[in-house]
């Protein structure tokens, strides 16, 4: 991949940052797309190494305006498109605003591939179109069942991507990632609202506690979307990257717990639960299909993954606010 341009949008968040981080280690020069803020905050950008970050070139713009998208993706030869409103309980406070970034944004990166000519287009999709799992593990041929305005905007963006690669032979790959978790994940998520509050508390307060979840490392997410851009065979259709394996949120906490090594109490925290017909029950991926056509399946295990966060966090505990339920 040396000697590639590409444009990443969501540069600034948990899964962009790191996969920013890995096009630069290939040798590709990378435009980051970040929303615009007046103090020129680029979000998890600024926790990235010295030398990885100076080789990152920052664009700052909104999804929605249709004129910045089509500039940003001047002159670069891959899209990936990471850009999102992604927290749930968000969703069902402002479902338009999930909506229109969602949907409409996608949209613009779509219209700009199609005018540029962008030869690789790679689209983040997510486990969560697919909702309550029907029958396990759950293919690419499973029923979407959205459960949350933000899952019903994924649906809208997969349909979206499918039909320009129908109606003008846009060259769109869609990764579905399962739950993906790592270093500089905020505390909106699971596992990070788990390991800040075990090293910090005698409590850990969580939603419900028998959702099961597939749970996949972020170098392993990211290692997807490389492969699946590189993949002709991955053109026009989705392909789930997990590990196969599901665990509860209980059990989850109770693994994380041990490895923090420290007496900590599980408690159900009543405003930490989600509305019941919106709660994703079952989630496990089956990942077979993305072992076939890019060659992809995981190299990183629940437990050192879950260490290497734990460590991470520990250094970065200035960064969480363990006594407030973040979302």
């Amino acid at each position: 991949m040396a000697g590639k341009h590409a444009l990443v949008t969501g540069a600034a968040g948990f899964i962009g940052s790191h996969l920013v981080e890995m096009l630069v280690r290939e040798g590709v020069q990378v435009r980051a797309f970040v929303r615009y803020n007046s103090g020129r905050r680029t979000g998890t950008l600024d926790l990235l190494p010295a030398d990885v970050r100076q080789n990152v070139e920052v664009y700052y713009g909104d999804l929605r305006d249709r004129e910045a998208v089509q500039q940003a993706a001047q002159g670069v030869d891959q899209i990936y498109h990471l850009g999102a409103v992604i927290t749930i309980p968000y969703s069902y406070q402002h479902p338009r605003e999930v909506v229109d970034v969602n949907v409409t944004g996608t949209l613009n990166v779509l219209l700009a591939a199609r005018d540029l000519g962008t030869p690789q287009v790679m689209l983040t999709s997510t486990s969560e179109v697919y909702g309550t799992a029907q029958v396990e593990p759950i293919d690419e041929q499973h029923p979407l069942h959205p459960q949350s305005p933000y899952a019903a905007s994924k649906v809208a963006q997969d349909a979206l991507a499918i039909s320009f690669h129908a109606a003008y032979d846009l060259p769109v790959r869609i990764v579905r990632p399962f739950n993906t978790f790592g270093p500089r994940q905020s505390a909106r998520a699971v596992i990070p609202t788990i390991i800040s509050q075990a090293l910090t508390r005698d409590e850990v307060r969580l939603g419900a506690l028998h959702p099961t979840r597939d749970l996949t490392y972020v170098t392993d997410t990211c290692r997807g979307f490389l492969l699946a851009a590189e993949s002709t065979a991955a053109i026009g259709r989705p392909v789930n990257l997990g590990t196969g394996r599901s665990i509860t949120i209980g059990e989850l906490a109770e693994l994380a717990i041990r490895l923090v090594g420290r007496d900590v109490t599980l408690t159900t925290d009543a405003q930490r639960i989600r509305p019941e017909k919106s709660e994703v029950a079952r989630l496990r991926s089956d990942n077979r299909l993305a072992k076939e056509l890019i060659g992809w399946e995981p190299q990183v295990s629940l437990e050192a993954g879950l260490q290497r966060t734990i460590d991470w966090i520990r250094d970065h505990l200035h960064l969480f606010d363990p006594e407030r339920y973040a979302y």
